[in-house]
């Protein structure tokens, strides 16, 4: 899921006193939202415009002297931003997927100004009163369910973000938001620039020996489309990848390797001090609220609830996953000795990726690129299509006429078993120069159940391999497993159904919105699944028996490794936002990357700069800082509820009803423990997913 998904957090929603006759198509109140209209030049005006009719719309609401009630005070409440978040959400994504150097601008300085307005707003006296009044009333004490909820979140949501700080503390507070969200933006601007600044020209083809045919031709194609000949690398997934999967030349897999783990931390478009000025930001905001560290500030309002209870869920697994780990490096290691002799030297880091590939191979007889030929994107479309059909009852159908921002982009209607169109979707899916890199869910409009204007509408942004040239284009299973998992955050955000809009989809705690997501990977590992769309480009032919039992008992493969990989992400993550002090640690970059080293099965280089370049931390004023551990927390619930269609049908309509009507229809209508105990019926155990790692639960 993007990162930025939700700008105001626990954000109030709703339609304010602007007049809708407005040119500007970012003040035209359409579904969906003219994104093939907006420029850079209209988002000043509009932003302008949106934010004097939201504080008009706040300073009628702080001057009310009524009797509070639900509606005339939190529904009311809810209704002060909805236009301006809406707005900001159209031109946050199309500075996301088709930027240019006058909307990053634009972008920036409205960012700026929201940032300022929103901690405002969370910082208003006679609104918090006014919400505690109305808690105070007889109506508020005998709230129950999601509208009990909704009261408690935002009476800790003013507390949380200073309502309640003395006015100098306000105003220091309301400067710390406007420079995180300052700080943030920059830090991702630079990434961008910092990925798309390298490039490396191969023109002698044998260099590039191992290289599958797919990478050849992409490669052939990138330099072709920059007017080069030969074969060109980036540093966007899809190209390097493979290059460190399968290159026999290893000294360019050292060359991308070191660019890679450098990105963005030297030149113009160095990020290490930005990460530390935001380190610094954030620890002042929390101690400014209270907390200790950031940590306990974001944890709080998740399941997890404290910092060091995520620190001691890490370290679990850490613990009953680091025996098998060292096993791991150790044949590893072994392996390439047995391949390159005595004297080819210890493993280094460039080596990891294409000895892992190697061994696995002569272990499996598994070769992940013979998948390719079987996974077109069109028929991968197609047969996610199906499998939410089969869980869900939907249909999923193209939607002709949509404006885009790309050609390359594809439109899509979801309607219910019921005949109604319900929501709307659009596939992002190729990387190119204006895009950010990665993949993610941006949930453009969030619609509570009783909105008859508009539906929830959503974007799945991959980079994944680009066709070559005008065919289909063919992924690997890695790819495919990204395009599943965003398509489980959609289906998280367009099947929402809650009365409030502040409890729609993805606004829920940041360590139960991977569930969705990961739990819907799954299906790209069963055979009847595949079996949907996965057709050989040439026969037509469905992935024989003998290379889908391969692929599934290698999928335990390094599984310790890859786990361990995350676990230093998330350690890292947190020790950042706990423990690092810049006066007793020094560089933020190196402090990182002493840390990553012990979850690593080789020593690392000197310039490695993860922090430099770690757009889930540092890309937005909290995005997953301190929240990293929330994938693998999602990953045991994940695996445990998978269990339940295991046992009860891989494509059971009954399990996936329960699903749909207890985890993506409720949103954050009720605590997420809770949501999970009505689909499973208990809470969540541990084994599920150390059985599907291969990993011994006492480590």
């Amino acid at each position: 899921m993007k990162s930025g998904d939700v700008h105001f957090g626990h954000a109030f929603a709703g339609v304010g006193s602007l007049a809708m006759t407005e040119s500007n198509p970012l003040l035209v109140d359409v579904f969906p939202p003219p994104f093939g209209e907006v420029t850079a030049s209209h988002v000043k005006p509009a932003i302008s415009q949106l934010l004097a009719a939201s504080k008009a719309d706040k300073e009628v609401l702080e001057q009310r002297r009524d009797a509070p009630t639900f509606v005339n005070t939190m529904l009311a409440l809810e209704q002060v931003t909805t236009r301006l978040e809406r707005a900001m959400s159209i031109v946050g994504h199309l500075e996301a997927v088709a930027t240019s150097d006058a909307l990053r601008e634009a972008y920036s300085e409205a960012q700026e100004q929201v940032s300022a307005y929103v901690s405002q707003l969370a910082l208003s006296a006679a609104l918090y009163q006014r919400v505690r009044r109305y808690a105070d009333t007889a109506e508020g004490r005998a709230l129950t369910g999601h509208r009990k909820r909704f009261l408690e979140k935002t009476l800790r949501y003013f507390v949380r973000h200073g309502a309640a700080l003395e006015p100098e503390q306000k105003q220091r507070l309301t400067a710390i938001d406007v420079a995180l969200t300052k700080v943030t933006l920059k830090y991702s601007q630079n990434l961008l620039d910092a990925t798309n600044a390298f490039e490396l020209l191969v023109e002698d083809k044998g260099e590039l020996a191992g290289l599958p045919d797919s990478a050849l031709s992409a490669a052939q194609q990138s330099a072709a489309s920059k007017g080069q000949l030969g074969y060109r690398f980036t540093l966007q997934a899809p190209s390097y990848v493979p290059l460190l999967t399968y290159a026999d030349n290893g000294a360019l897999r050292e060359q991308v390797y070191r660019a890679a783990v450098a990105r963005a931390s030297t030149g113009k478009y160095d990020n290490r001090a930005l990460a530390e000025q935001i380190l610094r930001l954030r620890r002042e905001k929390a101690n400014l609220l209270g907390y200790d560290n950031f940590a306990d500030f974001v944890t709080e309002e998740r399941m997890a609830k404290s910092g060091s209870k995520a620190r001691a869920f890490i370290d679990d697994l850490r613990g009953r996953s680091q025996r098998q780990f060292e096993r791991e490096t150790n044949q590893l290691a072994a392996f390439k000795r047995q391949l390159s002799g005595a004297d080819g030297g210890e493993l280094q880091p460039w080596d990891v990726a294409y000895y892992a590939e190697k061994e696995r191979q002569a272990r499996y007889q598994f070769d992940g690129e013979k998948l390719r030929p079987y996974l077109a994107l069109s028929r991968v479309l197609r047969g996610l299509f199906a499998i939410a059909k089969r869980l869900y009852g939907i249909d999923i159908r193209p939607w002709e006429g949509v404006q885009t921002w790309h050609s390359s982009v594809t439109t899509y209607k979801i309607i219910d078993a019921d005949g109604k169109w319900i929501a709307g979707f659009y596939v992002d899916p190729y990387p190119r120069e204006s895009k950010q890199a990665g993949a993610w869910m941006d949930g453009v409009v969030a619609c509570a159940a009783n909105d008859t204007q508009r539906k929830p509408l959503a974007v799945l942004v991959a980079n994944i391999t680009p066709p070559v040239g005008e065919g289909d284009a063919y992924i690997s299973h890695r790819e495919l497993q990204t395009m599943f998992h965003e398509f489980g955050h959609l289906m998280h955000h367009c099947l929402s159904r809650t009365e409030l809009l502040s409890q729609a989809g993805t606004q829920v705690a940041w360590d139960f919105v991977e569930l969705p997501s990961q739990i819907f990977e799954n299906w790209c590992w069963e055979r009847d699944a595949l079996q949907l769309f996965a057709r050989h480009r040439d026969s037509g032919d469905t992935i024989d028996d003998a290379l889908l039992d391969a692929m599934q008992r290698a999928r335990s493969y390094r599984a310790a490794s890859g786990q361990m990989r995350q676990l230093g992400f998330a350690s890292m993550d947190l020790a950042l936002h706990i423990d690092y002090v810049p006066e007793q640690h020094g560089s933020a970059t190196a402090y990182g990357r002493t840390i990553l080293a012990q979850f690593s099965p080789t020593a690392l280089p000197a310039e490695h700069a993860m922090v430099a370049s770690f757009g889930h931390l540092f890309g937005s004023p909290v995005a997953y800082a301190a929240g990293y551990y929330s994938y693998k927390w999602a990953e045991v619930l994940d695996a445990d509820a998978f269990s339940r269609f295991k046992e009860q049908g891989l494509f059971s309509r009954k399990v996936g009803e329960a699903f749909r009507r207890e985890i993506l229809q409720r949103g954050d209508e009720l605590d997420p423990a809770e949501l999970y105990r009505n689909f499973m019926g208990r809470d969540p155990i541990l084994t599920p997913l150390l059985t599907r790692l291969g990993i011994d639960a006492e480590g």
